[in-house]
């Protein structure tokens, strides 16, 4: 779909090309044409939902569709800088709307107020990629299956706490392409010597390399066998944010919302209870995630948004560009640690 645009438009104005100077140079004329030409969707306007609405927006995609049915509370509205101090009670995606659209006038955004879970099978299919935040696992998945179908771009994030991951599932086949220096070939004349003959890297010259790599579902990914022997061997290589990840999403589906500040005593037994059965039900020993996490997953953390953010918006980016080499599957960022980690889960 976005190849079909960029050669459907295939003119850039004066005024974009003085837009996104910098962009341009950065990665060049091609890669901002086929972001120009793609389209966004973008549920859950929160936190970590401000900043990568934030960076597409200023990244120049064509059109960003901001989703969400929820209204603004105090805490959302402390949690990401799209909301007006007295947006209270209105619902956060329009509330979102106006300070977004300033961001960038030339690209299209629109407020969606209804539920992603009422929207039918062919509403994803007009984008080219799509985002998901504060959504159900079993939602996730099945916006994930579907946009499989279509060949749509899918990643899902959030944050919890002074943690927060991204995933993405690109395809079968994605094609990028990757710049590499430039390899000179060696001299052929008898007196140059054999070490004249190598091949030699020059830095000052680049060529662009064509490269194809393969994501699994979603579905695949949240479903790693780790009872096995080999599995087992490797523990200890596994992030314990991955782990993390399975014990919050299945208090999501449980309790239908994140662990909240205010039922902080309730939601962290039930947040261990949880540990305990997602670990037993993998085969493993809740040992792996010590009961100290139950601190550190509470409400969103601006700091660990704008890490999350910033890396998640940088994978779309690059995805609907073709540019560069994705993220294979999962990024975790610990901000305990300050550090984060890419790990692949899944069928290879």
């Amino acid at each position: 779909m976005i190849d079909t645009i960029e050669k459907e438009d295939n003119l850039i104005s004066e005024e974009e090309a003085a837009q996104y100077d910098r962009q341009i140079r950065l990665w060049g004329l091609d890669a901002q044409k086929r972001l120009r030409g793609s389209r966004v969707l973008f549920v859950g306007l929160r936190g970590l939902g401000a900043e990568v609405a934030k960076n597409l927006i200023l990244a120049g995609v064509k059109g960003l569709t901001l989703l969400d049915h929820e209204q603004v509370t105090e805490e959302s509205r402390r949690a990401q800088f799209l909301i007006p101090v007295d947006a209270d009670g209105q619902n956060q995606a329009q509330a979102s709307l106006e300070r977004a659209q300033l961001l960038n006038p030339m690209v299209e955004v629109k407020a969606d107020t209804d539920a992603v879970e009422s929207k039918p099978d062919d509403f994803f299919f007009q984008f080219d990629a799509v985002c998901l935040t504060r959504c159900s696992k079993d939602l996730m998945v099945r916006v994930d299956q579907l946009c499989a179908s279509r060949n749509i771009k899918v990643f899902c994030g959030d944050v919890y706490g002074y943690h927060g991951y991204m995933f993405s599932d690109l395809g079968q086949e994605h094609h990028y392409v990757e710049e590499k220096p430039k390899v000179v070939k060696g001299s052929n004349e008898a007196n140059d010597g054999p070490e004249a003959k190598k091949p030699k890297v020059d830095p000052s010259e680049t060529t662009m390399v064509k490269k194809t790599v393969s994501f699994c579902s979603l579905k695949a990914a949240l479903e790693v066998d780790c009872t096995n022997e080999k599995a087992k061997n490797n523990l200890k290589h596994i992030p314990v944010d991955y782990f993390l990840l399975q014990v919050l999403l299945k208090f999501r589906t449980d309790k239908g919302h994140d662990p909240q500040p205010d039922s902080f005593a309730e939601d962290s037994q039930l947040l261990l209870q949880i540990r305990d059965d997602v670990l037993e039900t993998m085969g493993l020993s809740s040992e792996l995630l010590p009961n100290t996490f139950v601190s550190y997953c509470f409400s969103e953390m601006a700091p660990v948004c704008a890490v999350v953010g910033g890396v998640l918006g940088q994978e779309i980016v690059k995805a609907l560009s073709q540019r560069d080499a994705p993220h294979r599957n999962f990024f975790f960022f610990d901000g305990l640690k300050g550090s984060g980690v890419v790990d692949y889960f899944g069928s290879k």
